[in-house]
């Protein structure tokens, strides 16, 4: 976490600085306000990297002679075969054609959203994958 944490604040640093001359140059007050709270994002992220990084054990990526499978772990469970998902884009879909082609689209779209959104939930509760 020592590497993000440097590589967040030399970000802060470069976005203030980048900051400093965008407001001197160009007198726009928009752009360079979004670029100093862009500092004080980055700011907060390394600082919070870095002194997390004191406090827990020395990861794969601060280990110099470290390999790529040192930092392996379990990433989590994904689902094989689900059709949700694909319902829940094609919902999505129309939802913002709705916004295109009008408002009434949503009527259409907002069903097959709360279908895929049920079944994406409720997947492992019942049929073959059951589990619980």
């Amino acid at each position: 976490m020592k590497v993000q944490g440097r590589m967040f604040i030399w970000l802060a640093v470069f976005i203030l600085v980048m900051a400093i001359v965008y407001g001197v140059w160009s007198k726009e007050p928009a752009g360079t306000t979004a670029l100093f709270l862009a500092f004080g994002l980055s700011i907060m992220i390394g600082y919070y990297l870095a002194f997390t990084a004191r406090r827990v054990d020395v990861g794969a990526q601060d280990n110099k002679d470290a390999d790529v499978a040192d930092d392996a772990g379990e990433l989590g469970f994904f689902s094989p075969h689900s059709w949700q998902p694909l319902s829940l884009g094609v919902g999505g879909a129309m939802a913002f054609l709705g916004v295109i082609f009008g408002w009434w689209l949503l009527f259409f779209s907002a069903p097959i959203i709360m279908i895929g959104l049920f079944g994406w939930v409720f997947e492992y509760y019942r049929g073959e994958n059951a589990n619980q």
